[in-house]
């Protein structure tokens, strides 16, 4: 049985070699097609059937495609769309990892983020994008 598995992941390889494969796209499409195909199930018009099974297909297509320049650019708009919503998710991570150790400040001039030490008491914080000071209490 062991060889069996064995020998399915080479082929599987071999067919997957030039192919596109899964990326970030492809898996927010798989995510969000598994949620239209959970809403259809309580839904009494099962409307969100046929989106899913479209978002599931478009999904497959992208990952066994050859045409690396066309999944590529898609990638991209993909990335610069969900930019700003996944640098404000990633800002939330490190505010909750760094809560004992440091306090998050927002300039003023830039808008900006900065990461100072707590217990530092009454500081003044300087800006490294916009040069402005920042009079705070760690």
């Amino acid at each position: 049985m062991k060889k069996w598995f064995e020998t399915l992941g080479i082929k599987t390889r071999q067919w997957m070699q030039g192919r596109y494969g899964a990326d970030e796209l492809t898996k927010a499409l798989y995510i969000l097609s598994l949620a239209f195909l959970i809403h259809s199930l309580f839904s009494p018009l099962r409307l969100f059937y046929i989106p899913a099974l479209a978002l599931m297909l478009w999904s497959c297509i992208r990952c066994y495609s050859r045409n690396y320049t066309k999944r590529l650019q898609e990638r991209e708009i993909y990335l610069r769309f969900t930019g700003k919503i996944r640098a404000w998710f990633h800002l939330q991570r490190d505010k909750w990892k760094d809560r004992k150790n440091f306090r998050y400040f927002r300039c003023k001039q830039c808008k900006a983020t900065l990461r100072v030490p707590k217990g530092k008491g009454k500081i003044r914080i300087h800006c490294p994008k916009c040069h402005s000071e920042l009079e705070a209490k760690t």
